[in-house]
């Protein structure tokens, strides 16, 4: 089965800086992708290039066998990004309602409430949510439209152990149903629990690949990321 994401040497500059340099990685159906780096190592401007938001200056990027951005991928891909301003008077079951209308077979909305646990706030307009709830509603949105390749940029920044939990086993049914899933966080254990493969970036550099074991010979996850990056994600 071919890759459902490949990147090969992405380069992207903006501001007179290099934000990706040479950055090349896989994402494979039925798995985990975790992209571990610093704030600012480039990886939320990485699923921007993925979907379409931004265009690299060189290398290429293949989503489900498709340019990225061209509406055939997009089509069939799902995004959680880390906040979104664009929903702020929505309330999250008009959202899911609508975004359900877009796809031929989605998820239910009321089942997705359902399992994480939205109801209590399916009424209250998105702005007044706390970060955790926002976040909830976010993945809710990402994944509605049943994706064959789903982007969650720290999905379970700001949740609760109870709630992170919920979240962990939704992603672990993703991967059950095949579906490819590319995650961005910095927490080291949620990394160990989910990937499948772990993909260590800094400064825009991929500078670490493999398995949780292939990557924990000798020391843990955490202190591989601590002795291949730098803070802020710079050289």
């Amino acid at each position: 089965m071919p890759a459902a994401l490949t990147l090969t040497d992405v380069r992207l500059r903006l501001g007179g800086r290099e934000i990706l340099s040479a950055l090349s990685l896989t994402a494979e159906p039925g798995e985990v992708t975790a992209v571990l780096g610093p704030n600012g190592a480039g990886k939320t401007t990485l699923i921007r290039c993925c979907t379409g938001l931004l265009i690299p200056d060189s290398g290429t990027i293949d989503v489900l066998g498709r340019p990225a951005g061209s509406p055939s991928a997009n089509d069939r891909i799902g995004l959680m990004p880390q906040s979104t301003g664009a929903w702020s008077g929505v309330r999250p079951r008009e959202l899911l309602t609508y975004l359900a209308s877009f796809y031929v077979e989605p998820l239910p909305p009321s089942d997705l409430i359902g399992a994480l646990g939205i109801g209590t706030f399916a009424d209250t307009p998105y702005r007044r949510l706390s970060g955790g709830q926002q976040q909830l509603v976010n993945l809710a949105g990402a994944i509605i439209g049943r994706p064959e390749l789903v982007f969650l940029d720290e999905p379970t920044a700001g949740l609760d152990p109870h709630v992170r939990r919920q979240v962990w086993e939704l992603i672990g049914d993703l991967r059950s149903a095949g579906v490819a899933v590319l995650l961005t966080t910095h927490a080291m254990d949620e990394a160990e629990r989910l990937a499948d493969r772990v993909v260590l970036v800094n400064a825009g550099r991929r500078v670490a690949a493999g398995t949780v074991a292939e990557l924990t010979t000798q020391r843990n996850l955490e202190q591989v990321f601590l002795d291949l990056t730098t803070p802020g994600g710079q050289l």
